[in-house]
């Protein structure tokens, strides 16, 4: 039997009633003794007694009635060299190499999330990378058939083709028939979605970092002109968090009133490349994400996933200050799901440019209508960059552990491409082993803890 981990918010409150139920079951026995007595029927043994008492208890101990995993990976940072491997001899564009071996682990999630890190501007725009991000439509037909269900679009580069790119690209995504987060069409329009998962209702908004903003709420994004239009992009400003912490307790109060369980939140935030002053690489969090994630878990915030830094950073396990028992889940940055930054183009050439994780959290529901993080893990990927055929290919590598030794003939690797695999798997986990750990040990801690309690119950 699967079992509800204790940090759930509500959680103290049944914790009450299962302590109380003996009581309350010997009540509802007292109160039938006296009915039959009157009613003349002959009181029940003291042996009956105890058999009624222990089932009513039994029939109250909470179980799992249903669970759901989402799945989300880094950056599309759909460079140039990108672009190009995926054009086709006819002038099309096929972007299915990308996901070609990721697809798999993607169709297993009961909902996969990616960070689309270019604009679709359309044909009017040159196909690029930086600084100016546009993408042909393709990459979305590409990640929707490999089983990918979300694209985030709020980006410090979601205005790189101008207000009029950054609404093409909401569009054009929806009418492919995936489901936008971050940016949208109009004010109107929900800054947030409730999927409902298994019958498990998850919460979810994204936010970007923005460089500037007017008076007016119109946004700068990496240093570009301002977005024109109001309430079409989610963001904050560094020099003003309060404002950020503001919309999202708004936006959380909204998402519970739609029917919201569980909530997530996706940060597009941190340092490129964590640079510590003494110019070596940290590839840790900086002062203002953390502030921003403890600031989340004080708000309730249940999983925060975040993105931009364009390497991996740890994982790590919150606990509110304004309520002890709620715990956030959070990994800082999942690093590249596919870039052209490798590390012989890179100042930073340790290869951690090359290197994505996609991270799953799986959330329960139980049969007294708590919902709560169950289950969290991560699988690293590495970009690959290859010739098949003649053709060069980018393709994003999942790193499984369990099958290490096939990686050479799953992924046609040579030898010196499988070392290299295997090199950035040890990076990822040397990274978010230790949080990951601390992660998976808390909720294994608070499922042996609640069996133990059913158990002498």
């Amino acid at each position: 039997m699967a079992h509800k981990p204790k940090y759930a918010r509500q959680e103290p409150k049944r914790n009450l009633a299962l302590k109380l139920l003996p009581l309350l079951a010997v009540a509802v026995l007292a109160v039938i003794l006296i009915v039959r007595s009157v009613g003349g029927e002959k009181p029940a043994s003291s042996e009956e007694h105890l058999s009624s008492e222990t089932q009513l208890v039994t029939e109250a101990a909470v179980t799992e009635i249903a669970s759901a995993t989402v799945g989300v990976q880094g950056d599309l940072l759909m460079h140039k060299p990108v672009i190009k491997a995926c054009t086709l001899e006819d002038g099309g564009y096929d972007f299915e190499p990308v996901f070609r071996y990721v697809a798999e682990y993607m169709k297993k999630c009961d909902y996969s999330v990616a960070n689309l890190e270019t604009t679709l501007g359309g044909d009017g725009n040159p196909y690029q990378g930086y600084p100016h991000f546009n993408c042909p439509d393709e990459i979305v037909t590409a990640a929707r058939d490999a089983g990918m269900d979300m694209l985030l679009t709020v980006n410090n580069h979601a205005s790189d083709t101008g207000t009029q790119g950054l609404l093409r690209t909401v569009q054009r995504v929806r009418e492919m028939g995936l489901t936008v987060l971050g940016t949208q069409l109009d004010d109107s329009e929900p800054k947030y979605a409730v999927v409902d998962l298994n019958g498990i209702k998850v919460g979810m908004t994204a936010f970007t970092y923005a460089t500037d903003s007017d008076s007016d709420g119109l946004p700068s994004l990496n240093f570009e002109a301002e977005v024109t239009q109001a309430g079409v992009v989610n963001y904050y400003t560094d020099d003003n968090l309060e404002a950020l912490f503001t919309q999202v307790s708004a936006l959380l109060a909204q998402m519970k009133a739609a029917g919201a369980e569980t909530t997530m939140v996706y940060m597009h935030w941190g340092t490129e490349y964590s640079l510590e002053p003494d110019g070596t690489y940290s590839l840790c969090p900086d002062a203002t994400q953390r502030a921003i994630a403890q600031k989340l878990c004080d708000l309730g915030v249940d999983v925060i996933v975040g993105g931009h830094p364009h390497v991996v950073e740890p994982m790590e396990l919150l606990t509110s200050t304004e309520d002890s028992s709620h715990k956030t889940f959070v990994i800082y940055s999942l690093g590249n799901a596919v870039s052209n930054q490798r590390r012989e183009n890179m100042d930073m050439s340790t290869g951690h440019t090359e290197d994505g994780a996609m991270f799953t959290v799986t959330f329960s529901k139980y049969s007294d209508g708590t919902v709560a993080v169950s289950g969290v893990d991560v699988l690293p990927t590495w970009v690959n960059m290859s010739s098949v055929n003649g053709k060069l290919e980018y393709n994003i590598l999942p790193l499984d552990a369990s099958r290490g030794e096939q990686w050479k003939t799953l992924y046609n690797l040579d030898d010196a491409l499988c070392a290299l695999a295997a090199a950035s798997y040890d990076r990822t986990m040397n990274i978010v082993g230790p949080g990951l750990q601390q992660c998976q040990s808390y909720l294994a801690q608070q499922g042996n803890q609640e069996s133990a309690e059913s158990s002498a119950a």
